[in-house]
């Protein structure tokens, strides 16, 4: 069994390798704090306490489904938390983590394009 910090770190390598992802470590409030371009879409506090930027159509649908818990402090952006415990959260982590990747990075290919 996969300790907290690996764990972290396993999902934070994860995340990395999602296509044109930053780390930004310390910024703020936010231990780690991952961007596409300019857009901060997710942070996670301390060791897999994620918070993920949804758009407000799939952050119902998932709160909905129970597949995470309402933002403690800015739901109204569309951010949910997701806590990592264990190896079989992070299959799930990663299909929120991705679900607002896809929604960032298509922003970022759409403001790239108007740009050209």
């Amino acid at each position: 069994m996969k300790s907290r910090r690996e764990l972290n770190q396993e999902l934070r390598q994860r995340i990395l390798n999602l296509p044109g992802v930053e780390e930004r470590e310390n910024l703020g409030i936010h231990e780690d704090a991952f961007f596409v371009g300019h857009t901060m879409f997710m942070h996670i506090h301390g060791h897999g306490h994620c918070d993920i930027r949804l758009s407000k159509a799939d952050q119902e649908r998932v709160l909905a489904e129970g597949k995470a818990r309402s933002h403690r402090w800015a739901p109204e952006t569309g951010y949910v938390t997701f806590v990592v415990n264990n190896e079989k959260d992070l299959e799930p982590a990663m299909d929120l983590i991705r679900m607002s990747h896809r929604r960032f990075a298509e922003r970022q290919s759409v403001l790239q394009a108007e740009r050209q």
